[in-house]
């Protein structure tokens, strides 16, 4: 296997020796040393060669991230394999990453943070897990994942997605036609969407409005998909407490951006899930090996859905 790695280069110099031990004969090249570009059967990458024309043996193009919408499929060819990362460093990354956001969202801790600030010593009253309502906006693998430990903590959970899913303790929303009705009962929202044309955009004002007075936004779905002034509007008027945001358009933000200093608004690098290096490679293997057995790929991209 001819494998073309086009991302961040210690991650892999990583693969390269893990390869060394685990798959032998594999023949690995990191850009931009791509050797002879015929050869390259598939290609890793946050974002390919601006032309693909010489790479004639190429099989599947892998994505090093959870997402693949970064890609411009017109310039891909039409039957080329589109395959996202999924492994398990990424969803438990995740994982911990809501979990800390639901947790000091629900115990109100932007709101003490800015008191610390002040020098205010005051308490206020907290609401036990039970009656935190948490909706969470894309019920996929990372999407069930993330409502696991929530529901152990107590909170009354609540999903919503293009297609039903059956979660135990999950109360599950699907479509259009049943999304008013899952914002009104979301306390903390958490986005956890693809991009797509549908959902560029969607966290604006319109949806803020139908969530509940004074609650809070944990974006960790695409940077499109937030409307920034809308946000800073919500937080001005209480109809949002406070949001978690670790994905913006662009990244990272311009040094006067609002969001740096917002007293309402943790702001984070895109780092909520990150792909492990050994893990990943083990994925990423084991869809090769797939792919060569004439098997399904696990993440395979659905061009005609965006994801």
């Amino acid at each position: 296997m001819n494998i073309l790695y086009k991302s961040e280069p210690e991650r892999g110099r990583i693969w390269a020796e893990l390869l060394a031990e685990r798959a032998p004969e594999a023949h690995f090249r990191q850009w931009p040393d791509d050797g002879d570009p015929a050869e390259v059967e598939y290609l890793v990458a946050w974002q390919p060669p601006e032309d693909l024309r010489p790479y004639t043996s190429l099989k599947v193009l892998f994505s090093v991230g959870a997402g693949a919408e970064q890609f411009d499929y017109a310039a891909l060819p039409p039957d080329l394999p589109v395959v996202r990362m999924i492994e398990p460093g990424l969803t438990q990354g995740m994982v911990e990453y809501v979990t800390f956001a639901v947790l000091g969202l629900h115990r109100e801790m932007p709101r003490y943070f800015r008191q610390q600030r002040e020098k205010q010593w005051l308490e206020h009253s907290s609401l036990p897990a039970a009656r935190r309502r948490i909706g969470v906006m894309g019920v996929g693998t990372l999407g069930e994942a993330v409502l696991q430990p929530l529901l152990a903590l107590g909170f009354d959970c609540a999903g919503w997605s293009r297609t039903p899913k059956q979660i135990a303790g999950v109360t599950s929303f699907v479509g259009t036609e049943q999304l008013n009705a899952f914002l009104a009962r979301s306390d903390i929202l958490i986005c956890l969407l693809p991009l797509t044309t549908a959902t560029e955009g969607i966290l604006n004002a319109d949806l803020f409005s139908q969530l509940p007075p004074g609650a809070s936004l944990v974006q960790v779905g695409r940077g499109k998909q937030l409307n920034h002034q809308h946000l800073l509007d919500a937080l001005e008027s209480g109809q949002l407490a406070a949001a978690v945001v670790d994905v913006t358009s662009p990244e990272p933000l311009p040094g006067d951006h609002p969001f740096w200093h917002h007293p309402a608004i943790w702001l984070t690098p895109h780092i909520a899930s990150q792909a492990q290096p050994e893990s990943a490679l083990t994925a990423l293997l084991e869809n090769i090996r797939r792919f060569e057995r004439g098997e399904p790929m696990h993440g395979l991209i659905e061009r005609e859905r965006g994801y």
